[in-house]
C-alpha cells in the first residue's frame, strides 16, 4: 500500500512540474492511452485464458444485465419522485 501512495505522490509532483509544458503533456497523454489499452488487452488475455471465467460468462452477463436494469430503474423512479417533489415545491412558491 505505501508503494501505491508513493507512486501516486510522485505522479502528482511530476504533474505539477510539467503542467506548463504542452509537448510533455501530449506525450504523457499518449503514454496514458497506450497504457490503458495494454491493461485492457492484458485483462482480456487473462479472462480468455481462464476456462472457469469463460464458462461463467453467460451467468455473469445475466447478472450484469439484471444489475444494470435495476440500477437504471431505481434511478428513474427516484428522479421522477424528485422531479415531482421539486415541481410541487416550486408551484407552491409561485402562489
Amino acid at each position: 500500500m505505501p508503494e501505491i501512495l508513493i507512486i501516486m505522490l510522485a505522479g502528482i509532483i511530476t504533474g505539477l512540474l510539467f503542467r506548463n509544458r504542452s509537448k510533455a503533456i501530449r506525450i504523457i497523454d499518449r503514454l496514458t492511452i497506450l497504457s490503458i489499452i495494454f491493461l485492457l488487452f492484458s485483462l482480456g488475455f487473462a479472462v480468455g485464458r481462464d476456462p472457469i471465467i469463460i464458462s461463467s460468462l453467460p451467468v455473469l452477463g445475466l447478472t450484469a444485465l439484471a444489475l444494470s436494469i435495476a440500477g437504471i430503474t431505481g434511478s428513474l423512479i427516484l428522479a421522477l419522485l424528485l422531479w415531482k417533489f421539486l415541481l410541487k415545491d416550486s408551484k407552491e412558491r409561485n402562489k
